[in-house]
């Protein structure tokens, strides 16, 4: 695949780019924001990210790749998406550190208890089923039939996918910043944050008027193919199974960039904003 250009029209690398007093320990950090299945968009941006990393190499220390969550459901290409990250986790030219997401959560519960976590299903879950060769049943069907797609998926994933969802981080912390698929709750140490709080927060984080101490970089919550840069936070996700744009960060210490993929738009029953889930 041929990387389309980081810019938009009119706007320049140097525009996009902001200026800052934090620091990432002398790292140079990639934040990929949720991909949902768009394994065409990730592989695009990664394509730009090794390139990317080249010109920003920072003596004798490996870049730090980190996906912020939300790999799985709505996209057509979950599976791929799993191989591509869990590849990336193990090979040797980055990094490679992965968040969960509320969606592999999600996926986990219904590995765990499909009746009961039969609501994943509505929302993107039949998706991530259909990436692996499995019809999804109803949300509402009896519970015999999710056991049985349970263990098709069981049956269809291969060990490392499982290995990866079971594995993943919550929070991580690096100098000035920390990273959270959601976000954190304002008020609480960020030593002390639930798991449930940085897997699904939204509004009590995104409309917080107090800093984190930190800078966090979340995905989870979008509003449009841009990513959000703010006096607390940074937002990466930029809705990429609806959008068609898949965003990552760059961080310098000083500094913070952007590099953006782009494809087509996805289905148009899904809506943008914080009411995603």
């Amino acid at each position: 695949m041929t990387a389309e250009p980081v810019s938009l029209p009119g706007v320049t690398e140097e525009d996009r780019n902001h200026r800052t007093k934090r620091r990432i320990d002398g790292q140079l950090v990639y934040a990929v924001g949720d991909i949902h299945g768009r394994y065409d968009l990730l592989l695009i941006l990664l394509e730009q990210i090794a390139r990317d990393a080249r010109r920003h190499e920072v003596a004798g220390r490996r870049p730090l790749l980190i996906f912020c969550g939300d790999y799985v459901d709505r996209g057509p290409d979950s599976a791929k998406v799993l191989s591509t990250i869990a590849w990336m986790r193990a090979g040797t030219a980055f990094e490679t550190r992965c968040l969960k997401g509320n969606h592999e959560q999600m996926m986990l519960t219904y590995i765990e208890q499909p009746p009961a976590a039969a609501g994943w299903l509505r929302v993107g879950g039949a998706e991530t089923l259909a990436s692996y060769g499995i019809t999804a049943p109803a949300w509402d069907a009896v519970p015999e039939e999710h056991y049985r797609a349970r263990d098709q998926l069981l049956d269809a994933m291969s060990a490392r996918h499982l290995r990866l969802l079971q594995t993943l981080e919550t929070l991580l912390l690096i100098g000035d910043y920390a990273f959270a698929h959601a976000g954190v709750r304002p008020g609480v140490s960020l030593h002390r944050q639930l798991e449930r709080d940085l897997l699904w927060i939204r509004d009590d984080f995104l409309n917080a008027r107090r800093g984190f101490k930190k800078m966090i970089v979340h995905g989870h919550s979008w509003d449009s193919d841009e990513p959000f840069f703010g006096a607390n936070r940074i937002g990466v996700d930029t809705g990429a199974y609806r959008t068609g744009v898949l965003t990552a960060a760059r961080i310098m210490d000083g500094e913070i960039g952007y590099l953006q993929a782009h494809g087509p738009e996805g289905p148009e029953s899904y809506e943008a904003g914080h009411g995603d889930h």
